[in-house]
Formats: C-alpha cells, sequence, structure tokens
C-alpha cells in the first residue's frame, strides 16, 4: 500500500503579513496532482490542518475545496486534529465525510477504532492520534499525572489492544500530533510543554508499522518507521534551510517501510542576511537573494537612518528586520531581548525571581511555577477549542 503522509497545513496563515492563502492552494494542487500521478492508495494528514481554532472563512474554503478534490480522487484519506485545531470543530460532520471516503479522527475516545483500508496483501489498519492536551484527556484515559509521554503510552496501548485482535497478518499505520524525542524544532511551532517537558520517546509508538507525525515543521526521520512529513510552506525565517516535502511511504505485505521524499511548490525562497548596512547593501554574494523574502539582522554598532527603504531598495521582498549590535555580552547595552533569546517562560521567571529577591526558587518554587504555566496554557487551549 502505497501512502502520501503529510501534516501542519496551517490553513489562513500568513507569512510576515505576507497573505499565503495562494501558496496553501497550490500545494494542494499540488498533493492532488500526486496522489493521481504516484498512484497512492491513501493520504494521511497528521494535523494542524489550520492555523487557529477559529480559521477565517477563505481558509475553510480551502479546506472545503481539498476535501473535494481528495474525495472526487476516490482514494481514502485520513486526518487528524492537531494542536492548532479545535477537534470538535473540525470533527463536525466527521462520518457524513466519512462516507465519501475522508476520514476525520478528532475524538480521543476514538483512538482505537481504526479506519480499515484493504489491498491485495490484507488489510491495513490506521489509527488516529488527534493532539492529546494532557490536562484535557487525563481522566479518558485514567492517568494518574498529566503528561504528554502518559497519555500518549495510554493511548498507544489501546492501539495495540485492538490490533492484537485483528487478523493475522494486519498492518497498521499511526498518526499522532506529538513532539517526539530526537525531532528538531522551529520557531514556528506552538510550545506544547507540559512539567517541564515537551517531548516524547519515540517507544512509544513500537509495535506498528509506521507512524505518521505531524507538529514539528521539518521533514524528519526519527527512526525508519517513525517520520515528520513537516509543513508544505514555511512558516518562519527559522524554517530558512528547510526543504519542503511530503514522505511517499510503501507499505509492504510483510510491514517493511520504504520512504521518498516528494518536494513541495515553494512560493518564494527565504534567506536570513547578517551584517552591517553598507556591508549587505554592497556585497555582491548576496545577489543570489534580491528576489527572496529576507529577514536582515544589521550589527551596526549604531542605528543607521532608514535602514528598511534602505534595504529594500536592493531586497524589495525584505520583511524582517532585526537589530543586534555587536557588543560584548556583558555590555549594558545590550538588548533585553538579546538577552532573553533562546529561553523559556519557565527560565525567565526563576530569573526574575532570582533578580528581585538575591535568590534563585527552590524546588517547591520551581513546581509551583511550573504548575502555574501549565494551567494558563491548558486553560487557554480549553478555551479555544469550546465551541
Amino acid at each position: 500500500m502505497r501512502l502520501l503522509h503529510t501534516s501542519d497545513w496551517h490553513l489562513g496563515r500568513a507569512f510576515h503579513r505576507v497573505n499565503l492563502l495562494g501558496a496553501q492552494a497550490e500545494f494542494i494542487g499540488h498533493l492532488v496532482t500526486t496522489v493521481r500521478e504516484r498512484a497512492v492508495d491513501a493520504v494521511v494528514v497528521s494535523g494542524d490542518v489550520y492555523d487557529r481554532a477559529v480559521p477565517p472563512l477563505a481558509a475553510v474554503e480551502l479546506f472545503d475545496d481539498a476535501l473535494h478534490r481528495l474525495a472526487g480522487l476516490g482514494v481514502p484519506t485520513v486526518m487528524i486534529s492537531g494542536n492548532h485545531d479545535s477537534a470538535r470543530r473540525l470533527g463536525v460532520g466527521a462520518r457524513l465525510i466519512g462516507r465519501a471516503g475522508v476520514h476525520l479522527r478528532t475524538d480521543p475516545a476514538e483512538c482505537a477504532t481504526p479506519v480499515v483500508l484493504r489491498d491485495t496483501a490484507g488489510d491495513v489498519a490506521f489509527y488516529g492520534l488527534p493532539y492529546l492536551e494532557p490536562a484535557l484527556v487525563k481522566d479518558e484515559f485514567a492517568v494518574d499525572r498529566a503528561g504528554h509521554e502518559s497519555v500518549l503510552a495510554a493511548a498507544m496501548e489501546r492501539v495495540r489492544a485492538d490490533l492484537a485482535t485483528r487478523a493475522p497478518g494486519t498492518r497498521s499505520v499511526v498518526l499522532a500530533h506529538a513532539f517526539v524525542t530526537g525531532g528538531e524544532a522551529s520557531d514556528s511551532e506552538r510550545d506544547i510543554t507540559v512539567g517541564g517537558v515537551a517531548a516524547v520517546p519515540s517507544a512509544v509508538f513500537d509495535g506498528v508499522d509506521y507512524t505518521a507525525l505531524g507538529h514539528l515543521h521539518g521533514c524528519q526521520t526519527i527512526t525508519d518507521r517513525v517520520r515528520y512529513s513537516g509543513s508544505p510552506l514555511a512558516y518562519s525565517f527559522s524554517e530558512a534551510t528547510h526543504r519542503k516535502s511530503m514522505w511517499l511511504v510503501d507499505l509492504d505485505a510483510d510491514g517493511s517501510v520504504s520512504a521518498e521524499r516528494v518536494d513541495c511548490p515553494v512560493p518564494r525562497p527565504l534567506a536570513r542576511l547578517r551584517g552591517t548596512l553598507e556591508d549587505l547593501l554592497a556585497d555582491p554574494a548576496l545577489d543570489v537573494h534580491e528576489d527572496a523574502w529576507v529577514e536582515a539582522t544589521l550589527t551596526d554598532p549604531v542605528r543607521p537612518a532608514e535602514p528598511m527603504a534602505r534595504l529594500t531598495a536592493r531586497f524589495p521582498h525584505t520583511l524582517g528586520l532585526v537589530f543586534d549590535p555587536d557588543r560584548p555580552p556583558e555590555d549594558p547595552d545590550v538588548s533585553y531581548a538579546r538577552r532573553l533569546a533562546g529561553r523559556s517562560d519557565q527560565e525567565i521567571a526563576e530569573d526574575f525571581v532570582t533578580h528581585v529577591r538575591g535568590t534563585g526558587p527552590d524546588p517547591y518554587e520551581r513546581a509551583v511555577l511550573r504548575d502555574a504555566f501549565d494551567a494558563v496554557r491548558a486553560d487557554r487551549t480549553a478555551r479555544e477549542v469550546t465551541p
């Protein structure tokens, strides 16, 4: 059985104020063409179909068009909700849509109810694990403490239990939306840290033939059987080095897996440039970036006059401008943003406690801070997904 694995469409998302709806529509067209021309037997979409819980109408219309085109191919599609989606909204009409061959899996309670497809070698069971927000699903999975690993492990226990009841030789595919250990993140993904931990070990998915992951935006191979497709488009300059693609996966009769990357259309290349303004304007080696979307980091010790206007004269698609003067880290004039770069909310809060009190938080206080951040994030998620 040949699968096309994709995820993280983020329909409705812009790139630094640039509307990407046209590029997203081009990707949908590319997806449909790939399914038709590469003899794909099933499409899997591993979450974050939309960019937010209540997407703009134009994004909903594009999703509706994608559903119709996929259904028109007669090729089954299995799709889960991600942490950016409202699972309940995305799942509206799921049973009716399923009759057309597009199977939406958005209810955690149904994670062990597979979509079963058949080829000449027998059955393939597709299990859809929508994004499992630990604080919201811990009771469903009867875990003592809300955490990503505990709820995913409980969900996978149900998957393996169901798989054990099926005919010998039944192959299995799991769709999941999570941060798996070994994956490389970018600035584009929303933080899902719970209890100070965001990642889960890939061993959670042991026992299935292929795990189609979503959430991280870079295409990655965690193991031969556990992969991220990544997002089809870049959604931040941190993805400038990504090769945007989908996985074309062949699942053989014995459950062995082979995979090939299928490149996605690139609306415009990305470039991250760094240097003094005069160097960026004069360096002939930068000619190749004049048609790219550009993020420029200026290292001038004194902020130059009209930097954006001067940059766009050479790089007309400059979208980001950062000032990072070349100064030693101990310089009192180093920007607040630079001092905080790469630090988590927990670390920033602990530094604040140290600053105002003279000593850092003790283990109990660290736990209080961690629980507070978890509660705020869980509450935000709950409010976003409430119909």
